[in-house]
């Protein structure tokens, strides 16, 4: 599942992911996702994944496509996990996007927060 929170005239999305994701998440969350970046333009992202699986092929798919597309829409993306291979994806994303990409440890969510902020 992908829940998503922001401010009013926030730059900054907060994307929790529990479970194992599938194409069917990516419905509601990449039309969300663009219609803030035409609100506000580029964005920063707090992706905190808790309990969180991984993907299916399809919202893998999805994933990819939702990257390629929006390649320079993304100013800043944080990641806060507590999985080794959690932190393995954030390197691995990096070549999908423009945006300055860092992993957090779960208690540092305050860090990545202002790391975000620091734009």
């Amino acid at each position: 599942m992908i829940e998503l929170q922001t401010a009013p005239d926030s730059k900054i999305v907060s994307v929790k992911v529990t479970g194992k994701l599938h194409r069917e998440d990516y419905v509601t969350f990449s039309p969300r996702v663009e219609e803030l970046i035409r609100e506000r333009g580029k964005l920063c992202m707090l992706i905190e994944m808790h309990d969180f699986h991984g993907w299916d092929m399809g919202a893998l798919l999805e994933d990819i496509k939702f990257d390629v597309k929006h390649f320079a829409d993304i100013e800043r993306v944080a990641f806060v996990g507590d999985k080794k291979w959690q932190k393995g994806m954030s390197v691995f994303c990096k070549p999908f996007t423009r945006a300055k990409v860092r992993y957090f440890e779960r208690d540092q969510e305050e860090q990545a927060a202002a790391w975000l902020k620091a734009v």
